[in-house]
């Protein structure tokens, strides 16, 4: 039996799950400004990323209608 709508849809039902509880994360990079000799001068970027919260319920919603058609499924 073919158990991977099952295990796409769980996937997809935690990741919207998480986008709706975390709706905002943020990255930091480093890199490098300039380089003279042996002093380097570096600087930090934040960046800020928005999950939508319509992304996050369809992704819920999409998981729930996998998982219920991969239990449904008669072998």
């Amino acid at each position: 039996m073919n158990r991977t709508p099952v295990y796409a849809g769980a996937v997809l039902v935690l990741l919207g799950l998480l986008g709706l509880a975390v709706p905002m994360f943020t990255t930091e990079r480093t890199k490098e400004v300039a380089h003279l000799g042996d002093l380097k001068i570096q600087a930090t970027e934040n960046t800020t990323y928005a999950v939508p919260t319509l992304v996050s319920g369809g992704a819920v919603i999409l998981g729930l209608v996998m998982l219920g058609a991969g239990f449904y499924r008669k072998a």
